[in-house]
């Protein structure tokens, strides 16, 4: 075991999969220089000289054009390479979506399953660190709307390896939404390699009154609100679904037929988010178990501001789940989450 950052738990499982298969390969905007090359652990990377490691060949430099990076990335991967795409930003995805949804996506349906995508897209959601509203979305609700993607959110660092690891693997293409509140957070991470499976959601505790999914971020701040609902007697049970597709139904469905109850934490906007299909899939296939309506804490459909005390106020937090854990046990004020 050793105590790794999120980031420095990004870079192990890079460089790992960088020394068990020479066909990954790492592109992207300023990678030698400033990420990757000899910035050592002052870098995104967390993890050491990745140049020095690999060699340029392997860490390419790219135009400053999201299009020319996620569309050379995927003629990489129908050509038998395994890129990983550091895209920075988050919000520049957009500028990459038509090589990223017509393209990417597609690319197995239109070949008949003849050609594959394995290539994975790190995306940083720069969220509730002042950057405005150009740098702070969170996009990964409407991609989940894009059959031929998958979709993973870790919020610790033994998951952002093992994920990321599973991820490398596919042979389909996978988004890693990271969100850059939990880049600092440390813990132990196991030194051998091992990978968590897409599509398994974790169980981060065990309860009986109400179920909390909380997604991404969240995840720290749902646990702060467990914590403390625990101190007051309700037994709140928080899942982590870190996989958003494909979507560990199962997980949350079983969770919500022992509790009765369930509350979503999602940091992405309210309407259309992962927490609204959470609540439909819910709705639909486990609608006898439950004992009060489904509450969503989202943040609200609005720009993100710049200023740090208007947008630390959007995002939901350990206060915010608690109330609506409160409030589905009956405990506190009806009104529903603003939107």
């Amino acid at each position: 075991m050793s105590i790794l950052s999120y980031l420095g738990a990004i870079g192990a499982a890079q460089r790992e999969a960088m020394q068990a298969d020479e066909d990954v390969i790492i592109i992207g905007e300023d990678v030698e220089a400033n990420v990757y090359g000899t910035t050592g652990g002052k870098s995104r990377a967390d993890k050491g000289d990745f140049l020095t490691l690999f060699g340029p060949n392997r860490i390419r430099n790219t135009p400053i054009s999201e299009e020319v990076i996620v569309g050379a990335a995927a003629g990489a991967a129908m050509t038998g390479l395994r890129p990983i795409v550091d895209l920075s930003y988050s919000s520049f995805m957009y500028l990459a979506f038509d090589q990223l949804v017509n393209q990417i996506a597609k690319n197995r349906y239109m070949f008949g399953g003849q050609a594959s995508i394995p290539l994975v897209i790190r995306s940083a959601m720069f969220y509730g660190l002042s950057t405005g509203a150009h740098h702070s979305d969170r996009p990964y609700p409407m991609l989940m709307n894009v059959p031929g993607l998958k979709i993973i959110t870790p919020a610790s660092p033994r998951d952002a390896k093992g994920l990321l690891r599973s991820a490398i693997d596919s042979n389909d293409p996978v988004i890693c939404f990271e969100a850059c509140p939990l880049w600092g957070m440390k813990e132990d991470v196991p030194d051998e390699e091992y990978r968590i499976p897409l599509g398994q959601a974790k169980t981060v505790f065990e309860g009986s009154d109400v179920t909390i999914v909380a997604i991404s971020g969240t995840v720290p701040e749902a646990w702060k609100a467990a914590t403390k609902l625990r101190k007051e007697g309700i037994s709140a049970e928080l899942i982590d679904p870190r996989t958003l597709v494909p979507l560990d139904h199962r997980a949350i469905m079983d969770s919500v037929a022992r509790t009765g109850r369930l509350v979503i934490a999602d940091p992405a906007h309210r309407t259309c988010g992962a927490a609204a299909e959470i609540s439909a899939i819910v709705a639909e296939e486990a609608f006898d178990s439950l004992k009060a309506p489904i509450v969503r804490v989202a943040t609200p459909d609005t720009q993100i501001p710049f200023a740090p005390v208007l947008e630390g106020q959007l995002y939901p937090n350990a206060k915010r789940i608690e109330d609506a854990a409160n409030r589905v046990l009956g405990l506190g004020p009806k009104e529903r989450e603003t939107q």
